[in-house]
């Protein structure tokens, strides 16, 4: 299915009027497809594996603003150090020390958002409220010189009740208000990604003020690669 033309220009509208950024998730999409959205103008896309998104990103333009969405594994942070501009998903103390590792290797500030685990089903990963806690006390200890914190993260149930989709977005909303009062030097909390295709105009509604979207302007998704 090729890339949805009036569909991305709509949710684009939509989204510039609120302040919100927009997130295409290209997982899967070839290279022709990038391009086009990148010719309409869109320049953050967010990719979920790491060997699709080292593949393409040296065959598109070098001002896309490449977002690493997926789970990020510590072995293979070094790969996407030298050009990712934001990684979503981080969800643990350990992580966040080898991405400032090796963001010093590569004499850059690397900015990460933290993943708060919202939805009930147990596939999914992210820290908890306590668990947050203990990650930002843990960076008054172990200060991470090439890490901003950027924000939070999180990913709603997958389910057709919409009040349940709107309190766990709220939640998240709540905690991100607590944080964002905290400046340190590692914390910088201005962005709350959350919302994707299906559920983006809810997390806006609840102060989202970036969303992931994919089969709104890609279409389904193709077999995956890893």
């Amino acid at each position: 299915m090729p890339v949805n033309k009036e569909a991305y220009l709509q949710v684009k509208k939509e989204l510039d009027a609120e302040g919100v950024t927009l997130v295409a998730v290209s997982k899967t999409k070839p290279v022709a497809d990038i391009l086009e959205l990148y010719h309409l103008g869109q320049r953050d896309f967010g990719e979920n594996y790491v060997q699709e998104l080292v593949d393409k990103q040296p065959q598109l333009p070098p001002d896309i603003r490449w977002h690493f969405i997926g789970h990020l594994q510590r072995n293979k942070v070094k790969y996407i150090a030298p050009f990712v501009h934001l990684i979503h998903g981080v969800d643990s103390f350990t992580l966040l020390q080898e991405i400032n590792k090796q963001a010093e290797k590569n004499n850059r500030v690397l900015s990460v958002l933290l993943q708060i685990h919202i939805a009930t089903e147990e596939t999914k990963f992210g820290l908890n409220e306590t668990e947050l806690k203990e990650l930002i006390a843990a960076l008054a200890d172990v200060p991470l010189p090439h890490i901003h914190i950027e924000g939070l993260m999180g990913m709603a149930s997958f389910t057709d009740d919409v009040e349940k989709i709107k309190s766990e977005f709220h939640f998240l909303h709540t905690l991100y208000q607590k944080y964002t009062l905290l400046k340190t030097s590692n914390l910088h909390f201005a962005q709350l990604s959350m919302g994707m295709s299906s559920d983006y105009k809810w997390a806006i509604a609840e102060g989202s003020t970036m969303v992931r979207i994919g089969s709104l302007l890609f279409g389904a998704r193709t077999t995956a690669s890893k």
